[in-house]
């Protein structure tokens, strides 16, 4: 049985997911990063979370080896989704970002940061599935996630 490709992402837009930006260094040493929807933890023992990104993503090849940081969005960092999810070459432009422990960005004011090192890249049909051991995490006590849900952002109500 033939899956329709409209159906199918009409499907897979039923699950609500968080929004994050998932951001490392190029061999240049710039600041890359990108907006993900497709981000989960794998492993506690040893801590292990994994996203994925379409084979034809600008700079996909700066995430392959290394470090980067999952940067979980507040539900008021709409706009920093939207920008990481262009193709403009200024993404980090006006951001105050920092650096975290594996060399990677750290977006300021995420909800959670997840600084990882990759253990391992898997190709998964037209995407590759990135695996990181986490090295370090900064959660903020307070606020709600940005969530994306039927080809829309929204919001918790808690």
């Amino acid at each position: 049985m033939s899956i329709d490709e409209r159906s199918f992402r009409k499907a897979l837009g039923c699950f609500p997911s968080g929004v994050a930006v998932v951001t490392t260094t190029d061999a240049a040493g710039r600041p890359v990063g990108v907006t993900v929807s497709s981000f989960t933890s794998l492993s506690l023992h040893p801590p292990l979370v994994l996203f994925c990104l379409d084979r034809n993503t600008r700079n996909i090849d700066a995430f392959r080896e290394g470090g980067f940081s999952v940067n979980v969005l507040r539900e008021d960092q709409r706009e920093v989704s939207i920008r990481f999810a262009s193709r403009r070459d200024d993404k980090f432009e006006g951001l105050a970002a920092t650096s975290g422990a594996t060399g990677a960005p750290v977006l300021p004011d995420s909800l959670a940061v997840l600084d990882c090192v990759v253990e391992s890249v898997a190709e998964g049909g037209d995407h590759l599935i990135f695996i990181g051991k986490v090295e370090r995490v900064d959660c903020q006590a307070g606020g709600q996630p940005l969530v994306y849900f039927r080809g829309a952002y929204a919001t918790v109500d808690s």
